[in-house]
């Protein structure tokens, strides 16, 4: 999966393989082979990597999507959900985890004809609601 996502992230980035390099400090060669799935980046490279492209680490070295790239950092794509009989759906894990959801914390849903839908920490979004409630004053 790097390999692939090395390739479409340097080729949106308008980088060269030699570009690339000289920006991580590697050869135009190491970069090849990483491309290829010869070899693979170590750790500090693979960091360095993701902080160029402006990827989450994980989502680098394991998304496999086939859009164009992998998500910009603090984004993510968690796959799909089915609605129950009576509308519940399950949040996957590994979203769980990133955001901290626990059974019993309350969730805002949130809702744009045009946007979708969107779950939001209900404290946060009282939280903003209030500050701008407190700016009108």
């Amino acid at each position: 999966m790097i390999s692939q996502n090395l390739i479409r992230l340097r080729k949106r980035a308008g980088l060269s393989q030699e570009a690339l390099a000289e920006k991580i400090g590697v050869s135009r060669q190491t970069v090849a082979k990483w491309e290829s799935g010869e070899s693979a980046p170590d750790i500090q490279h693979a960091d360095r990597l993701a902080e160029l492209f402006n990827v989450n680490l994980d989502d680098l070295l394991h998304t496999s999507l086939t859009g164009d790239c992998v998500p910009p950092q603090g984004k993510f794509v968690f796959g799909t959900v089915t609605v129950g009989d009576k509308g519940q759906i399950v949040i996957p894990v590994k979203a769980r985890r990133i955001f901290h959801i626990q059974p019993g914390d309350d969730l805002m849903l949130l809702g744009d004809i045009n946007q979708g839908l969107a779950l939001v920490r209900a404290d946060f979004f009282l939280e903003v609601a209030q500050k701008l409630q407190e700016e009108k004053r």
